[in-house]
């Protein structure tokens, strides 16, 4: 079980914002890019949950910049789950560059777990919380 997925991607020039770096809506993308990569990679691609009539809806999310990134940097995205409760979970990331080692921005997004059909919260089954292992905040990256 991958505990801590992992996302790489090189930023493209379509992402550049006016101020000359990442756009801030772009780490919303990637947010949302790494966390289905990490369910999928679990097991849970966004069919398999569709197909049980449920999906995650963003309650929240929050994001603290550190550092830009630009045209052409490689960076990796680290996510995790920090807490999974009744109808709710609480996914963290850490936007890196690995060339230079810096970290450019730290995420959360608190999901809330919903039928398709009515958009209401609904308990997380068992066979999806089993998937998830929960970090403790001193085994976070």
């Amino acid at each position: 079980m991958t505990k801590i997925g992992r996302l790489d991607v090189v930023v493209e020039p379509a992402v550049i914002d006016a101020n000359g770096h990442v756009n801030n809506v772009q780490y919303v993308q990637w947010i949302q890019d790494a966390a289905l990569a990490h369910s999928a990679q679990l097991g849970w691609p966004y069919e398999r949950y569709t197909s049980i009539g449920r999906t995650w809806i963003v309650r929240s999310h929050t994001i603290e910049y550190y550092h830009s990134a630009y045209v052409g940097d490689e960076l990796t995205i680290l996510t995790w789950v920090s807490s999974l409760h009744k109808i709710r979970s609480l996914r963290k990331y850490k936007f890196f560059r690995p060339a230079d080692g810096s970290l450019l921005a730290v995420a959360s997004t608190l999901f809330i777990f919903c039928d398709l059909q009515t958009g209401k919260p609904v308990s997380i089954p068992q066979e999806i919380q089993a998937v998830y292992t929960v970090l403790d905040v001193a085994d976070e990256p």
